[in-house]
């Protein structure tokens, strides 16, 4: 199973596909301002407390007031805004907690105006970036994530990846932390990191700590609102997060990204640069891998299956919904086998859409009525497979007796959104056309011209079907054929041409052909 990586540099911004087995299965849009990215840290100033809520709406300089919530606050909060208003005021004068005593944990079932307060600085992290018209929710948990570890401040506590099974490799992994790992600093250890060498380790963990000296160092003497930690770029931060022997090739079509790329790799991945091509060719980068036709395809209302089948996707604000249609599949025999079939083939495509679009919040999914219980769980064990690749965390509940699949899946980025349909090329969008009788009226203008002034005999007319009927209607004496031939002394042929838009229209000559105007 080859993944492959390409980027789209563009004047306003920077497109990336990540395709598998040719297959477009993510597709993320970097604007050139990336404020309020997930994993950012701010230094931001309450602006009010919602004790109903139980949260605080926090200014971070974003449009909208941040949310907070008091669960969202972490365990180690009080000893994280100790730290903050030390270093604020110039008393915390070093990064490292060696030194540092921690505080009590908060409590559980605590309220959020005993501990947050009107005015108040606090550090936060961007948990979700701004969706429609909603700032961006906040946790003050911070966690920096690198490419072996997720470094913890104000914990002490050390935890490995579920996927790591090996019980030596988390012993190792575990023991390698304890010895290298500063005080009062947690860790998460990565699916990544299993059987790395011991200065792999390291070198990501001296990477993380510079990044909290840098919030250390931006924080103090600074006035909220302010960010004081900026996340890594969605190209550099896919790289970190799924650079692995499963990669085939990386496609870039600028020569500046291409280098700073090829930099980065080499630094987390030596060897691994050799996967990283420039692109130069004329052909637009996603013409030539087809991620044009793919995002046309998958985007739209209507996505179509490999067999004739296909989803209808609807979009309402509570939730979204996808219906399965079999369509006009063929090679199942039996309506439980071709409904099995079909439902299969749908819960694949379901979980890359889910995936390709970020589709987040309650998602229904009505598959193709069966009756047999076997195959409904069958369905079921399925559709967690095909997710199970999907990085954002999400439930799925089993079929109900209607066949309705739901699933529950995290939004921590807004929705991808592109326009699949397209201007109509005969009212360019308006809903509006000429008015028949103004059309009529330029082409008779038009036809004066080439007969009376131009002299030209032999001229014939072709138009829209639906425009030829409308000059022949009336037959003799009433028709606009027939007018015009009492007006011009001339016959002039009318042809219906069903390739032509609705007002197109062109003359030709006796050898067939166009006369320019």
């Amino acid at each position: 199973m080859g993944l492959e990586l390409v980027v789209d540099a563009r004047t306003n911004g920077v497109w990336l596909a990540l395709l598998r087995d040719g297959k477009l299965i993510e597709l993320h849009e970097e604007r050139g301002n990336s404020d309020f990215a997930v994993g950012d840290v701010y230094l931001g100033k309450i602006r009010r407390l919602s004790p109903s809520l139980n949260a605080a709406f926090v200014d971070v300089g974003h449009d909208k007031d941040a949310f907070l919530h008091y669960l969202d606050l972490g365990h180690q909060f009080n000893s994280l805004n100790k730290f903050t208003k030390d270093t604020m005021r110039n008393k915390q004068s070093v990064h490292d907690l060696v030194n540092f005593k921690l505080e009590k944990d908060l409590e559980k079932a605590g309220k959020i105006d005993a501990v947050l307060s009107s005015s108040q600085s606090i550090l936060v992290q961007i948990a979700k970036e701004p969706i429609s018209t909603k700032g961006p929710r906040l946790s003050s948990e911070i966690t920096l994530a690198g490419r072996y570890l997720v470094l913890a401040p104000f914990s002490n506590k050390i935890s490995i990846s579920q996927k790591i099974k090996e019980p030596e490799e988390r012993k190792r992994l575990k023991e390698l932390m304890e010895r290298i790992l500063p005080k009062n600093f947690g860790v998460i250890i990565r699916t990544v990191a299993e059987n790395r060498h011991t200065e792999d380790l390291e070198q990501d963990l001296n990477d993380l700590l510079s990044k909290w000296k840098k919030i250390h160092e931006n924080t103090r003497g600074a006035e909220a609102p302010k960010r004081v930690l900026g996340e890594l770029n969605t190209t550099t931060s896919i790289l970190r997060d799924l650079l692995n022997g499963d990669f085939t090739s990386i496609h870039v079509n600028d020569p500046a990204m291409f280098t700073e790329m090829k930099t980065y790799i080499m630094g987390i991945s030596p060897g691994k640069e050799q996967i990283l091509k420039l692109y130069d060719s004329k052909i637009p980068v996603f013409e030539k891998f087809g991620i044009n036709k793919q995002i046309k395809t998958l985007f739209g209302k209507k996505v179509p299956m490999q067999s004739g089948g296909y989803l209808i996707i609807e979009h309402t604000e509570a939730m979204h919904v996808i219906d399965v249609n079999s369509g006009n599949r063929k090679g199942a025999t039996g309506q439980e086998n071709n409904a099995l079939t079909t439902n299969l083939e749908a819960a694949e495509e379901v979980a890359r859409v889910l995936q390709l679009r970020d589709m987040g919040g309650i998602i229904c999914i009505d598959f193709i009525d069966m009756h047999e219980k076997e195959n409904n769980r069958v369905l079921f064990e399925k559709m967690k497979e095909f997710m199970r690749s999907d990085r954002a965390k999400h439930n799925i509940i089993p079929p109900s007796k209607f066949g309705i699949i739901e699933i529950t899946r995290q939004r921590v980025r807004p929705q991808t959104e592109i326009k699949t349909t397209e201007s109509c090329p005969t009212c360019g969008g308006t809903g509006e056309i000429q008015a028949s009788i103004l059309f009529a009226e330029e082409i008779e203008a038009n036809l004066s011209f080439l007969l009376l002034d131009r002299k030209i005999s032999g001229a014939s007319l072709q138009v829209h079907p639906y425009l030829e009927g409308f000059f022949k209607k009336g037959g003799f004496l009433r028709s606009k054929q027939w007018a015009w031939y009492f007006k011009f002394k001339k016959w002039v042929p009318i042809v219906g041409v069903s390739s032509l838009n609705l007002l197109d229209y062109g003359f030709f000559d006796k050898e067939n052909e166009e006369i320019p105007l």
